[in-house]
């Protein structure tokens, strides 16, 4: 990179006071690109970094003489949140043609870009809307100095990436400072998401889509056709929530606003707890290290309650990486919060809300710390409270409210169904009472037509002549049909011109074109018997009713299997009990009294009775009490884990045994439960890739449909008018062009595009929910297409492949002395160490004392040498614990017989820690970090799904190897930094493979990243891991199997689904256009043609839902039997 172009980027963070003052490292990306020369580096610029006119002069290029091609452009990120958002970003820039080099500083905020700019531009990379929404907005180069030149700053203002923004005028962008500058960075991207009624296939979705889109200031639109959702990411100053939603009701479809409260989640305020601080100067050094943290606004720490409270930017900075910040100047923090500013919950009023008691409420309830805004509305009797739940929770509210209100009134929670579940019934209704209101008018057509006919009395009686040639028969058919065409079908009349109206044909265009052809077809011939006295008529009325019956049940059927496939959820939902015992507690800490309350009432900190067989009402920890919990619900641990004080719970999980005290910790959003669902819900939103097929199909799929079902009534007719058929091909109740016109619109009503629009999303909703009932949360139809691909698997190996807690497994004494009192010494010496292995040495010398906490002797001039060991003066002896390094480094000669030692504890995967006192070798520690039990199974059942494994760990080479050996992996890397982790991964996809990265999701995100699946074990409660596309809730390499062996399925499934549907429409077309009818005369009735098109949707997602009996591979299901 041009050292101008870098000096000059410093110099703007310099002068604006930023604390950004590193350089981003570059990695070359495109080894074929042109090299610049040596010379080019060698540019000169001045100490100071470079006055405002030097700025100017490199954003305008008219000063600095840079004769290579390559130029560098720096933009500020807004949204990254995590390193999977910085890997999303350097993914996508460097896919660019022409980008020579690219670097992402998630922590700052910035990415710096080498590139080509004869092949790609600044608004190229600027507009680039990478996943994650961490979408790049203004180039920084010079607008972020205080007295910035406005000419440098108006030419790098960046637009958004959607193409419906208006365009700024250049005087606007002449015209301004450094507000102007960072316009298109400081536009708040806001998100609404809308219940969309009347959707059906792929095609309503993307009608849907394609009409939000072409409204002025859209980021991005995301349909749901299942789960009648659409996402929409807005920017309000060029578009509302109600315009958006007209929107969708001029496309034909009904359209509702969930939230009305739009979704603004950046700025959040989370609470930690912080051991080991022990004065002012601990505080202080613990409120420096967060606020000098990019994102943080504000950190305030209190010494006497050991708590920090940190205000932060969610798009900046992640509540993990503050906590890790703080445990990085040398203290424990365990996050307490998130604290999301506000929450919201809505109250049923029972009483009289007089205008008196709704301003005494008001004003009463806005001046409870925590309450952000109140809304009441009367008509409804319904009170909705926006608080921070850190200050506040709902079971205040309520005893506040009705205190206020001096108890003329009554306040609960307000009863709200699900509002998918609730939609989903309305649908079901809707058109079950349309298939039963339709089946009252149909039946006596039919029989008229098809069945009376045969029966000489009655057949008599309906061909007696009213008007001229017109029967009584053709009479009652007409009268009985019409209700069902424009009263039963009018929803399909409506659909079809609003979907024509768009420009986007669906499936309403071909039955409402379909059964109007056959029923004015019948009229017209009604008519002109009744006109005609020689005109014998020949009517289709029992078709267009007959096709509005069958796929009114068609729609009925599809709804209802369409439910099942969000099963997973509703039941995750049901887990939380409806209600829970809270306790109080008097003075002297002992049970005062006991209260059932609402389970959606508990707020943080309340402390909740659990008793044997009861439900778990609230994440947690145990305060008293001893039991066992069944976590199958949640995680898809078979067996009930033990529990106790200090334990940590999980809200939805059965006590099996013993009573419980848990005090609540996280609840309402915050919970495990909730973040389950979320995540799942967010999973089933997202399209697997191979959607794009059936998405590009619907597109052509009705026009082209239209047209064949022309050609065939043309083709037909044509070939009969020139008498290119025998006569006696036509049925004697009909005449050429009538049955010409059969054909074509049997062609209309037998395709179907819903069954292709089906084929996956049911598929991906019914798999990510039976994955997250086995505690494998995959994060949508993406990870779950890549998973199916994967063919090479690297493992980490701490904590993946091995358990992740070290212990002492060996102990071998060079002198005579006895083992307890050589632990005393070593533990002595090791209780003040943070390191695994001292702790796990510590905590093997516990075992010789019966006491819980066991007093050492007193350590003096205990010193700590970071990756080698400790060292400290004990009663009467000098004790050095540590590695053969430090041993050597402190001049103590290592007999051969502990060299011998070390060595073969090295090659049983082992690390030897050698103990001298007083200068001399007494004696060897063995520690070992054990293999799970079902490693060496999980790595040969890989094997035999042809999946190839490696291994990656920073562990030296010897423990590497017989790691390696005892598991069954072969290629193995050892002394790897988590840098390299990332290099190996990229190493083997350029190889060709597809390769999965299983860790632990701490020190494994690069490598997550990089991967093509990237597995977080291990995850426990914390679901929302973002490096990883699948979570696996448990520390059990199985799930590494049952995440790859449901992916296989569920494509299987909608391989199958595809072949079903594109081979039903290749097939059922040309039999409907009547290819056998000169062979074999079969034809296909339309109203059987319409009947097999609403099968054919039924059984695509009948099909899918198979997958709800999904059983784990036979090795897994043995293991745990």
């Amino acid at each position: 990179m041009a050292a101008a172009t870098r000096t000059l980027f410093l110099s703007c963070f310099h002068s604006s006071g930023s604390e950004v003052s590193r350089q981003l490292s570059l990695r070359s990306r495109y080894p074929s690109m042109p090299r610049r020369p040596r010379a080019a580096v060698a540019v000169e610029v001045g100490d100071d970094g470079g006055s405002g006119a030097d700025l100017e002069a490199a954003a305008g290029g008219s000063s600095i003489n840079v004769p290579e091609e390559e130029k560098v452009a720096v933009f500020a990120v807004t949204g990254m949140t995590c390193t999977a958002c910085a890997g999303s970003v350097e993914k996508a820039v460097k896919r660019l043609p022409g980008i020579q080099e690219a670097a992402v500083d998630v922590l700052g905020g910035r990415a710096q870009v080498a590139f080509y700019p004869a092949s790609v531009s600044y608004r190229s990379c600027g507009e680039l809307a990478p996943p994650m929404a961490a979408a790049s907005r203004t180039l920084f180069l010079a607008c972020l100095r205080g007295g910035g030149s406005s000419e440098a700053s108006g030419p790098l203002v960046l637009r958004p990436r959607y193409p419906s923004m208006p365009r700024r005028t250049k005087a606007a962008a002449v015209a301004g400072d450094l507000e102007a500058a960072a316009w298109a960075a400081e536009e708040e991207e806001k998100v609404a998401v809308f219940e969309v009624s009347g959707m059906t296939c792929a095609a309503c979705a993307g009608s849907v889509e394609k009409a939000v889109k072409r409204l002025h200031g859209i980021h991005d639109a995301a349909v749901d056709v299942l789960g009648c959702r659409a996402q929409v990411a807005f920017y309000p100053a060029f578009v509302s929530e109600e315009k958006i939603r007209e929107t969708i009701e001029d496309a034909g479809f009904g359209a509702k606003l969930i939230d009305e409260e739009v979704k603004e989640k950046n700025i959040l305020v989370c609470r930690l707890h912080i051991k080991g601080m022990t004065c002012t100067s601990c505080t202080s050094t613990v409120e420096s290290a967060l606020q000098v943290i990019p994102g943080v606004q504000r950190a305030s720490v209190a010494l006497a309650t050991e708590e920090a409270e940190i205000r932060y930017d969610r798009r900046v900075v992640t509540a993990t990486q503050l906590v890790h910040a703080v445990e990085e100047s040398g203290f424990e923090a365990i996050l307490v919060t998130t604290g999301e500013d506000r929450s919201r919950i809505d109250l049923k009023v029972d009483g009289i809300l007089d205008e008196r008691t709704v301003a005494l409420v008001k004003s009463s309830v806005q001046a409870l710390p925590g309450v952000e805004d109140i809304k009441i509305d009367t008509e409804l009797q319904k009170i909705t409270i926006s608080y921070k739940p850190d200050q506040t929770g709902p079971r205040d509210l309520i005893e506040f409210i009705e205190s206020a209100a001096s108890g003329h009134i009554a306040v609960s929670i307000y009863p709200e169904a699900d509002g998918r579940e609730q939609h989903r019934n309305v649908e079901i209704n809707r058109y079950k009472k349309s298939f039963f209101w339709s089946l009252m008018f149909t039946i006596p057509v039919f029989l008229t037509s098809m069945v009376f006919m045969y029966i000489p009395v009655l057949k008599d009686g309906l061909d007696k002549k009213v008007i001229n040639m017109m029967g009584i028969g053709e009479l009652l058919r007409w009268i009985l049909s019409t209700p069902v065409q424009f009263v039963i079908g009018r929803k399909f009349y409506t659909g079809a011109y609003k979907a024509i109206r768009h420009g986007s044909p669906n499936m309403d265009v071909l039955i409402a074109l379909g059964t109007n052809t056959a029923y004015f077809y019948s009229v017209y011939s009604v008519l002109r018997a009744a006109t005609s006295e020689t005109y014998m008529a020949t009517d289709f009325f029992e078709t267009s009713s007959m096709l509005i019956s069958f796929i009114m049940l068609g729609k009925y059927l599809e709804i209802l299997a369409k439910g099942k496939t969000s099963e997973a959820i509703a039941k995750l939902m049901d887990l939380a009990p409806a209600t829970a015992t809270v306790l109080t507690y008097d003075h002297e800490g002992n049970v005062a009294s006991e209260k059932e309350i609402d389970g959606r009432l508990i707020q943080k900190n309340d402390v909740i009775k659990v008793i044997p067989g009861g439900k778990v009402a609230s994440d947690g920890f145990v305060i008293w009490g001893q039991s066992h919990v069944n976590e199958s619900m949640i995680t898809g641990e078979s067996r009930p884990v033990a529990k106790k004080k200090g334990d940590t719970v999980i809200g939805g999980t059965v006590n099996e045994n013993g009573v419980l005290h848990v005090r609540a910790t996280f609840v309402g959003s915050e919970s495990a439960l909730a973040q389950i669902v979320r995540l799942v819900e967010s999973a089933q939103m997202a399209k697997a890739p191979v959607q794009k097929f059936a998405d590009q199909i619907s597109k052509v799929f009705v026009p082209l449909v239209i047209f064949l079902s022309l050609l065939t009534w043309l083709s037909w007719f044509l070939a009969g008018r020139f008498h290119s058929y025998p006569s006696s091909w036509i049925p004697s109740s009909m005449d050429s062009f009538q049955l010409a016109l059969q054909f074509g619109i049997s062609v209309m009503v037998i395709a179907c595009p819903c069954a292709l629009g089906l084929a996956t999303p049911t598929a991906v909703m019914v798999a990510t929910g039976v994955g997250a009932s086995q505690g494998v949360l995959i994060k949508g139809g993406q990870a779950l297409e890549s998973a199916q691909k994967v063919d090479c698997i690297v493992f980490d190996k701490t904590g993946t492949l091995t358990i992740g807690k070290p212990i002492v497994v060996n102990t071998r004494l060079l002198k005579n002395m006895v083992l307890r009192e050589f632990y005393d010494y070593v533990a002595a010496a090791e209780v003040n160490s943070e390191h695994p292995l001292g702790k796990a040495i510590v905590e093997h010398a516990k075992k010789f004392y019966s006491e819980e906490n066991h007093s050492w002797p007193e350590a003096r001039d205990f010193l700590s040498v970071t990756g080698h060991g400790v060292k400290a003066n004990i009663s009467d002896k000098s004790v050095i614990v540590g590695n053969k390094s430090f041993m050597l480094s402190l001049g103590i000669d290592i007999p051969v017989e502990a060299s011998e030692i070390l060595m073969e504890e090295e090659d049983n995967a082992q690390t030897g820690i050698i103990v001298a006192m007083d200068q001399e070798v007494v004696g060897i520690i063995a520690v070992s970090d054990p293999i799970k039990p079902n490693a060496h199974e999980v790595i040969s059942y890989l094997k035999s799904m042809k999946v190839e494994c490696i291994m990656v760990t920073g562990d030296n080479w010897g423990t590497a190897k017989a790691i390696g050996r005892e598991v069954g992996i072969e290629n193995i890397m050892a002394e790897a930094k988590p840098e390299h982790k990332a290099e190996k991964v990229k190493e083997l996809q350029l190889s060709g493979k597809t390769v999965g990265m299983v860790g632990d999701g701490i020190n494994d995100s690069p490598a997550l990243v990089a991967a093509d699946v990237g597995m977080a074990i291990g995850a426990g409660t914390d679901v929302a891991i973002e490096a990883a596309d699948i979570v696996l809730m448990k520390s059990n390499l199985e799930d590494v199997i049952t995440a790859i062996d449901l992916s296989r399925k569920t494509f299987f499934r909608i391989r199958m689904n595809y072949v079903w549907a594109l081979g039903y429409n290749i097939m059922g077309i040309p039999i409907a256009a009547g290819v056998l009818f000169p062979s074999t005369r079969f034809r296909l009735p339309p109203w059987v043609a319409g009947a097999a098109m609403a099968a054919s949707s039924v059984s695509v997602v009948c099909w899918s839902l198979l997958l709800r009996y999904y059983k784990r591979p036979l090795v897994i299901q043995e293991r745990q039997t």
